[in-house]
């Protein structure tokens, strides 16, 4: 569990939104490139914008759940429960109904594919108690790893004004995902699953078409427009990209793919952290 210092810092930045000492955030168009190793940021623009997350926001519930099947608190084969706060997630979900099992293992990957937003809500439930608490978890992790501009207020990344981020905080938890968890990361390469005899693709298609794409996550609502992270490998180097609020998943994507053929081929000697520690309706 978290430090009570993490929940109160967690809390006094919810708080600063409320009381509007904080900027409310728009759907406005950024872009950030990180090369992981180093963690020199390779482009950038409007990285530190406030924007909303949407899908995205699902990154750091899979980072927490790791982390509890990691310490013990989850195991792969284990049962969670739909409650009526999962079921009634729209549109994106696994839809077993109120009542009904899934095991971490199809909420994870019901997650990366599909953009679970019921799967991602019972994970939350059952790491916070209540899906407010799981957000308060959330925040204060995203603190731990450096993202000082985000605050999370659900699970899925559903609609919340209050919930925000920024490119640069995006990257750091790609960054992080990666570092924290490699084989787990691997499962952000998944392309499609089969669920009861369903087989059901993923909708991240810039893996589709770009050569060293693998993963991370897509996102859109209307208030964030479409969102994408990407991680990739090319001439040796690993990168993690973020492009947020374009009009289209196809702009999205084009611009991502841009962006990933303008980093150069040679790693610099520098090294930059990315943050300040070791380091979204669905799509």
């Amino acid at each position: 569990m978290f430090k009570t210092s993490s929940l109160l810092l967690a809390t006094a930045i919810s708080s600063a939104f409320l009381l509007g000492t904080i900027s409310t955030a728009e759907a406005g168009q950024a872009s950030y490139l990180v090369d992981v190793k180093s963690g020199q940021t390779l482009e950038a623009s409007n990285q530190d914008e406030l924007n909303y997350p949407a899908s995205l926001t699902k990154m750091m519930t899979l980072y927490l759940a790791f982390e509890a099947l990691h310490d013990g608190r989850l195991k792969w084969d284990q049962n969670l429960t739909m409650s009526e706060n999962a079921e009634s997630k729209e549109p994106f979900k696994l839809a077993v109904g109120v009542g009904h099992k899934v095991t971490v293992r199809e909420a994870v990957e019901g997650i990366v594919v599909l953009s679970a937003n019921d799967a991602a809500v019972a994970i939350g439930e059952q790491l916070g108690g209540s899906e407010d608490s799981f957000g308060k978890m959330m925040t204060g992790k995203a603190h731990q790893l450096g993202m000082s501009n985000t605050v999370f207020k659900n699970a899925s990344g559903l609609p919340d004004p209050e919930q925000v981020t920024t490119a640069r905080d995006l990257a750091t938890l790609g960054v992080a995902l990666m570092r924290d968890f490699p084989e787990e990361f691997k499962l952000f390469s998944m392309r499609g699953i089969k669920f009861r005899g369903m087989k059901l693709r993923g909708h991240n298609n810039l893996m589709y078409r770009y050569a060293g794409a693998d993963g991370i996550k897509t996102g859109y609502t209307d208030a964030s427009g479409y969102n994408l992270v990407t991680s990739a490998t090319k001439n040796g180097r690993r990168v993690v990209g973020v492009v947020m609020g374009e009009k289209t998943a196809r702009i999205r994507d084009d611009k991502m793919a841009s962006l990933l053929d303008t980093y150069p081929p040679v790693a610099p000697t520098a090294t930059v952290s990315v943050g300040t520690a070791k380091q979204t309706l669905a799509n």
